[in-house]
């Protein structure tokens, strides 16, 4: 299949899924960017029976239909029910793919074309349903290391960075890492790889590596140890150890949106819910609690009211 005319089949669906209506075969026409290269009516019919065709085969659910009893023409339209996947079971190395295949998507080129058949729609007046054709992935690389640090590991090349500790204000520290893979963990971006300077094998949060990554020896020097999960190297750095109790806050009405994922709505209260969480590490909780400032009240057990207070009285010192 040419480029063109995958790059119409796309323009088509796209089309087709961003609208309630059913559109006739000449509104498609002048909305999908491919059409009007048609030099007559006899040729642009015969390009969209082929396209219909091919789409039905690759299993595309296209209907038919008239928009009401007073129209003589009848239109197209996909059933999104129809169209759309049923729910998926990843393994962690599976999701990482997919993962990293939806960053690489993320790019002004490809969401620019995406969106052509969209805009077309919109300007001629057609219903567009915003959330039935959007093409953005939910995992999006917006570090500005991103692209090195791949391109470092596709070339088994090592590199050199300056990485900084903890929190905006941590300790930066120079490393030298053989890199092995670029992961996506819980909505952040990870480099795992053989940290030379530990002789250890490590993870680093991207949005803490500071430019410029410089590529240090060869490439092809730096291989992947065989039978090495990455997702399995991320994971460790937050396994906190058994639950040893549980801890009842209170969040506003349509606040706090990562401390609800992290816990159990038990009971609604004042504006707002109270919410359970797991406690492992008292101290890593009290950080994550901390850091929704006014989004949060911390209700029990009162050695983690205790150290949340102690949080923001270090923070407020730090900034007086």
């Amino acid at each position: 299949m040419s480029a063109a005319r995958a790059e119409r089949l796309v323009n088509l669906v796209l089309c087709l899924l961003s609208t309630r209506q059913y559109l006739p075969a000449e509104r498609i026409r002048g909305i999908v960017p491919g059409y009007a290269d048609a030099p007559s009516d006899e040729a642009f019919f015969r390009m969209f029976e082929r396209d219909k065709t091919e789409l039905r085969e690759l299993g595309v659910p296209l209907e038919t239909g008239r928009q009401s009893a007073f129209d003589t023409v009848e239109g197209y339209r996909i059933a999104r029910g129809d169209y759309e996947l049923g729910e998926i079971d990843l393994d962690t190395e599976e999701a990482a793919a997919v993962a990293l295949a939806g960053s690489l998507w993320d790019s002004p080129e490809l969401s620019g074309a995406a969106h052509g058949a969209l805009r077309k729609l919109r300007a001629a007046g057609v219903e567009v349903d915003e959330t039935r054709g959007s093409v953005q992935p939910r995992v999006r690389a917006t570090e500005p290391v991103f692209g090195p640090l791949l391109a470092a590991v596709q070339a088994g090349q090592a590199v050199s960075f300056d990485h900084r500790r903890g929190g905006p204000t941590g300790e930066v520290v120079r490393r030298t890492v053989e890199p092995w893979g670029v992961v996506s963990w819980r909505g952040r971006w990870y480099l795992v790889g053989h940290d030379r300077d530990r002789a250890d094998v490590r993870s680093f949060r991207l949005s803490r590596i500071l430019e410029p990554i410089t590529t240090v020896g060869r490439p092809g020097e730096v291989t992947v140890p065989p039978g090495t999960d990455l997702m399995a190297s991320v994971r460790r750095n937050f396994d906190y150890g058994p639950v040893t109790g549980t801890a009842r806050v209170w969040v506003p009405e349509g606040q706090a949106h990562g401390l609800r994922r992290l816990g159990t709505v038990v009971e609604s209260r004042a504006g707002g819910d109270v919410l359970e969480i797991e406690l492992r590490s008292e101290r890593t909780v009290a950080r994550w609690l901390a850091g929704a400032g006014p989004d949060v009240v911390v209700l029990s057990p009162p050695s983690l009211v205790e150290h949340v207070r102690g949080l923001w009285a270090g923070a407020l010192a730090a900034h007086s």
